[in-house]
């Protein structure tokens, strides 16, 4: 291959390296914010395309969550590992932490609403409503419902901490779950409006939002990987990882600096700029 063919290939590599990187931050940012990620993402798809077939993007904007999810595991180990060190002749039980054996059964209930519907409509979901102004309308409808809810809002939370959610409200939450399959929802933000809803501080209903976060993408990034094969390009597979890896040290930062700010302020800042984009979004695409 002559030199200028490599020069030249090489520097698209390099353009759409970038593209990665980018994608990664705003997954890393938006995916725990209650702002849809998969809202944001579609929207930036429309100014930054990646140079890759639409199999591969469709895959590469689901899977890249594992970064994000990653974060979560990192910040909150020691509250997700369900094993310690037992003592022999003492039964499984000396190995596990039930408390924690305790919060996964809670996250596990959580998520089957969200995958008895999710999986079976996810291929139909994908055609239908992947579409801005789905995205527009559900940007705004929830962005009202966070300022309502806000505004509401006056006697102090009985569920403060995560430990304190019980099996029925986590079913409840679970459902308001559900709601997020539609895109320009976000997964955070429904899961969060639950758990206000059902009684949990802000702090409570997010962390519990993050541990449903890892069972969940997971899962659906699993379906994406399944569908698309396993057999990567080498310009794919580093797009991927660029990808992921960025999302994940993004994910770290905007998880610590979002949990600071809700202990200290409302979700009514949220709410007022996903009207403000959701409204942005359908005049671009109206006058476009």
């Amino acid at each position: 291959m002559p030199a200028g063919m490599e020069s030249e290939e090489g520097m698209n590599l390099f353009v759409e390296a970038l593209k990665a990187v980018l994608f990664g931050v705003v997954e890393g940012i938006t995916e725990w914010l209650p702002i849809s990620s998969t809202g944001h993402m579609i929207l930036l798809d429309e100014f930054v395309h990646l140079q890759m077939s639409d199999a591969f993007k469709e895959m590469f904007n689901v899977v890249i969550q594992l970064g994000a999810i990653l974060a979560v595991v990192v910040l909150y180990f020691g509250t997700l590992w369900p094993f310690r060190r037992g003592s022999r002749g003492e039964g499984v039980c000396s190995w596990l932490r039930m408390d924690t054996v305790s919060l996964w059964i809670k996250v596990v209930v959580a998520i089957l609403p969200s995958a008895l519907v999710g999986i079976p409509l996810d291929d139909w979901m994908d055609a239908h409503l992947h579409t801005a102004p789905v995205v527009a309308a559900m940007l705004i409808v929830y962005g009202v419902a966070f300022i309502a809810i806000e505004r509401r809002q006056s006697a102090e939370a009985r569920v403060q901490r995560v430990d304190q959610i019980d099996l029925r409200m986590a079913l409840k939450i679970g459902l308001f779950q559900v709601l997020s399959l539609v895109p320009g929802t976000s997964r955070s933000g429904a899961t969060i409006l639950g758990g206000v809803l059902m009684g949990c501080s802000r702090a409570a209903a997010s962390e519990f939002s993050f541990f449903l976060a890892i069972p969940t993408m997971a899962g659906a990034s699993l379906l994406k990987l399944l569908k698309f094969g396993f057999s990567f390009t080498g310009a794919e597979l580093l797009i991927l990882l660029l990808g992921c890896a960025t999302a994940f040290v993004v994910s770290v930062v905007a998880i610590k600096t979002f949990i600071g700010y809700i202990k200290r302020h409302s979700f009514t800042a949220f709410g007022w700029y996903r009207i403000v984009l959701g409204a942005l979004v359908a005049l671009y695409f109206l006058i476009r």
